[in-house]
């Protein structure tokens, strides 16, 4: 895809890697951009960047930005949040709130969206995914958990628009300096690189975008036995190995 000329929509426009989105995708010629979020009055007002009031989690929010934006050819399924929740102890209320924001907000959209993709060519979807899709960790397993779901949303979905031309590119990234990763000690990537290697690969073609070496490393690592992949968890079973 060549964004040049685009009308692309971004969810969660409002701050991080969404807004940071909307700034390259004016830099590289897009024609329009739908700057989506829960509050559109917080959005920068910028040359060609045209905000959209759009709540993931409600289906008639969902409904009427395809209405509104019915002239969109790309869509950016950026929107997401995390409790830092773990599966065993969190509190369930907060594992359903990731699971509705970050795999059934881009369900609602690729659905809503895909007859306006279809009806300007094609076009292509880009979901903003997370190494923690791949990985655990001592906490954000439930986020984990709807971004493992996201990427087996995005890899469906891609087979089955297909048909109508429909490119869809997955992105995954590590530890990104955004607000949601605030307060977290760890090598964080700029929002501004990550997004610049999520558009060069939507416009070479590139089916999943690898955004940083921390997570190529986890992608490739995926066959292995997990005893490889956490060694601390074969050390602390019981001995004798009983399962």
């Amino acid at each position: 895809m060549d964004i040049r000329d685009e009308i692309a929509l971004v969810t969660g426009a409002n701050r991080g890697i969404g807004r940071s989105f909307v700034a390259e995708l004016r830099r590289r010629g897009a024609k329009k951009v739908y700057a989506a979020a829960r509050r559109p009055e917080t959005l920068p007002e910028l040359p060609g960047v045209v905000p959209l009031e759009l709540d993931v989690t409600d289906a008639a929010s969902v409904a009427r930005a395809a209405r509104t934006a019915a002239d969109t050819t790309l869509l950016v399924n950026n929107a997401g949040i995390s409790t830092f929740a773990r599966l065993t102890d969190g509190p369930e209320e907060s594992i359903r709130r990731e699971m509705e924001t970050n795999y059934f907000g881009p369900l609602r959209t690729v659905r809503a969206f895909a007859p306006v993709l279809a009806a300007g060519g094609g076009g292509a979807v880009l979901n903003v995914l997370s190494v923690m899709a791949w990985m655990a960790y001592e906490h954000s397993n439930s986020y984990g958990a709807s971004k493992a779901a996201a990427w087996a949303l995005t890899n469906g979905v891609r087979y089955e628009l297909a048909g109508q031309g429909t490119q869809v590119t997955a992105l995954a990234m590590a530890s990104v300096d955004t607000d949601m990763m605030a307060g977290i000690e760890d090598e964080k990537a700029a929002p501004e690189a990550i997004v610049r290697a999520a558009l060069d690969g939507l416009e070479a073609g590139a089916l999943e975008v690898l955004a940083d070496e921390r997570t190529a490393r986890w992608k490739a690592r995926l066959g292995e036995d997990p005893a490889l992949l956490y060694p601390h968890l074969a050390a602390a079973r019981p001995a004798g190995g009983a399962a």
